[in-house]
């Protein structure tokens, strides 16, 4: 199964908050994104964004430059009920994000939280690498968050990469910026517990 439909079939099967990474608000992104982009007009793109509720926060902290790229249709489907007319608002891409066809020098803020640790591929992971260093203005910022040295080995039926600050940042190479790396303890809606590795960088 590729990997499209993989999370289709996912997404179809599962409720918003039946997967493990739901958390009703995502408070270390939001805090990141604030501290990178303090003006609303800020151009954000949420990767993997899918049904997370990043985008609700955002909107109703009044950014109104924000795109959602979600390798599942349906992710973007539930999204858009949920958000009713307010989704009008946001530009909404179903893709690939290791093919996808972003625009140079886009972006203020680049956001993934839990995408970047399924690429097990190194060809998967540098085509990643080259889309943000395509995407992001030079002097914006890049919050990634993937599983940490201590988090699980899979997710969702599929391996995944978990890491330290020191071997995502080197993924990335010296055009980022390592400004600061935090680890957070993620309680699943099964009581389980995962960790999880965030790194903010900046584009040089």
């Amino acid at each position: 199964m590729d990997a499209q439909r993989h999370w289709e079939n996912i997404y179809g099967k599962k409720a918003a908050d039946a997967v493990s990474w739901y958390r009703p608000h995502l408070e270390t992104s939001l805090e990141l994104i604030e501290r990178a982009a303090p003006e609303f007009s800020a151009s954000i793109i949420d990767i993997g964004g899918g049904e997370s509720t990043l985008v609700d926060d955002l909107l109703a902290r009044g950014y109104g430059n924000i795109s959602v790229l979600d390798i599942s249709q349906t992710a973007v489907d539930v999204n858009k009920r949920r958000l009713g007319s307010a989704s009008e608002h946001v530009r909404w891409l179903v893709a690939d994000i290791t093919k996808a066809n972003l625009e140079s020098c886009t972006y203020d803020v680049w956001h993934d939280r839990a995408v970047f640790h399924f690429l097990t591929g190194s060809e998967e992971r540098l085509a990643y690498v080259r889309q943000v260093a395509k995407a992001v203005k030079p002097g914006g910022h890049v919050i990634l968050s993937t599983f940490g040295p201590d988090g699980p080995t899979k997710c969702s039926g599929l391996d995944v990469v978990r890491y330290d600050a020191e071997s995502l940042h080197r993924e990335f190479g010296v055009r980022f910026r390592l400004l600061g790396h935090s680890e957070e303890l993620h309680r699943t809606p099964f009581d389980t517990i995962q960790q999880f590795l965030y790194c903010f960088c900046r584009v040089e």
